[in-house]
């Protein structure tokens, strides 16, 4: 399996634009050991031909131009190596990418059914994207199962959802989520495997706490792309950016007895890598005392362009 990080920051990338943290004013002077990352997505393939998307960025055209996998056959006039999309959630980040899809004849994508009508009623996404192309959704699967192509042909992939704790997206109302699917998560992680190497991977780029539905993947797995939004609990208040703690936004931060690190250094598997972080988390900075952290325990910081064979 080729996996390619196509990018790993939170939502507003790194630098965000309209951020003067000292992280983000930093970068843009030339002050900081750090590298950009535009927002969280990811591609994977079996063949370096057919290829699936982890979540669809704002910034996915600069992403694909990046990746030359990623461009037009060279057989025709107009066309894409990318077979489908699998969502995890329904946040903005996660989502407005397809938006940039939509020159496409026909989109096969990827959602649980919680997170198609948060799109649908939220964003109204799926009938403006009905417009330009053919979208055909699909619940993705619970038990693993092949991952066909837009054709319905043999990918060479393998996967499977995972349902996650998760809340319903902020453009919602209460009233609006009330009326939305019961029974179905509004956060799924996703788990690949290589059905010729075996290799396997687990994505989960959000994560508001250890799950024990997860520990079966966790040390099955050969790599994990997981949730480094933040650093600590009360980062942004610390910055004095929000009142809004990690955990009230959905995700487990790194440091802290209860954090990620603590059980993700434990992992007896080849890769172990952060991604979705977040402009305000000092991990970003690579001669920072918290990446020094991370790194001792031989986790990664991923960055864009990070790829890996498995």
């Amino acid at each position: 399996m080729l996996v390619r990080l196509l990018g790993t920051a939170a939502g507003g990338g790194f630098p965000q634009w309209n951020c003067n943290c000292s992280n983000c004013q930093g970068l843009r002077a030339g002050e900081l050991k750090a590298k950009a990352r535009t927002q969280s997505c990811v591609a994977v393939s079996a063949d370096g031909e057919r290829w699936f998307l982890l979540n669809a960025s704002p910034d996915l055209r600069i992403q694909l131009e990046g990746f030359p996998p990623l461009w037009p056959p060279a057989s025709c006039r107009r066309g894409t190596p990318i077979e489908a999309i699998l969502l995890t959630d329904a946040d903005l980040d996660h989502t407005l990418g397809l938006l940039l899809l939509r020159e496409r004849s026909a989109l096969t994508i990827y959602a649980p059914v919680a997170v198609q009508q948060a799109l649908r009623q939220g964003l109204v996404l799926p009938q403006l994207l009905a417009h330009y192309c053919c979208v055909e959704w699909r619940e993705p699967a619970e038990e693993l199962a092949p991952l066909p192509t837009a054709a319905g042909h043999e990918s060479g992939l393998l996967y499977q959802a995972i349902p996650l704790t998760g809340k319903p997206p902020r453009y919602l109302d209460l009233a609006e989520a009330s009326t939305l699917a019961t029974g179905s998560p509004f956060r799924v992680g996703y788990y690949l495997t290589d059905v010729r190497t075996g290799g396997r991977l687990l994505f989960l780029p959000g994560l508001a706490r250890q799950e024990e539905q997860l520990q079966p993947y966790l040390r099955a797995c050969d790599a994990i792309l997981l949730d480094g939004t933040f650093w600590s609990e009360h980062e942004l208040q610390e910055q004095g950016l929000v009142q809004a703690t990690a955990s009230s936004m959905g995700h487990l931060p790194i440091s802290g007895p209860a954090g990620s690190l603590a059980w993700l250094a434990q992992l007896p598997i080849p890769y172990r890598i952060y991604t979705h972080i977040n402009n305000t988390n000092p991990v970003l900075v690579e001669d920072s005392p918290q990446y020094a952290t991370v790194y001792a325990a031989g986790v990664i910081i991923g960055w864009d362009g990070l790829e890996l064979q498995l």
